[in-house]
């Protein structure tokens, strides 16, 4: 998917706690708070993932990444470097650097994550389904045998291409 930069609104977007839209996901929640639409670029998700999620290595083709973590723990590989991140960390990652990132600790991590510019959202939308609640998914999620084809399938239309494995359980 190619994003066109949009024109900012040029007004204020006021979004209370848990009254954006929210996506299951990868066994996680993402709230979307700003839309790319809604700033002429920049996205803005609140993401809740549980201990052991892990992204393959994968790099973006459209987009910068950063992350501000609000709670829990992960371990990030960006390029040839790997970053131990605890609450309070921060971590901006330019388009094309591969990485990837595992939840340590036995507590969800929630997350500020931020895009420039933001379409890289639209995939989680895509691939998950609508949050019933503003909680981690259960068995009302999709499982990972069901979303790891639509991630393959619809990924690379948004510029996300995976060039490796999950980074491995620390032990």
């Amino acid at each position: 998917m190619t994003t066109t930069p949009v024109a900012p609104t040029r007004h204020v977007v006021h979004r209370p706690a848990g009254t954006g839209p929210a996506t299951w996901a990868m066994g996680s929640l993402f709230e979307h708070v700003l839309s790319a639409d809604e700033s002429g670029g920049l996205g803005v998700s609140l993401v809740t993932q549980p201990p052991g999620i892990a992204t393959p290595l994968h790099r973006h083709t459209h987009e910068d990444e950063a992350f501000f973590l609000l709670h829990g723990t992960m371990t990030y590989r960006a390029g040839d470097e790997v970053f131990r991140l605890a609450e309070g960390d921060f971590i901006w990652l330019p388009r094309g650097l591969p990485h990837a990132f595992r939840v340590t600790g036995t507590s969800p991590v929630r997350f500020v994550g931020f895009a420039d510019p933001g379409g890289i959202f639209g995939l989680y939308d895509e691939v998950g389904v609508p949050a019933r609640e503003r909680r981690l998914p259960g068995a009302d999620g999709l499982s990972m045998a069901v979303e790891i084809p639509r991630w393959n399938e619809v990924g690379p239309r948004y510029g996300l291409e995976v060039v490796g494995p999950p980074l491995p359980e620390e032990g």
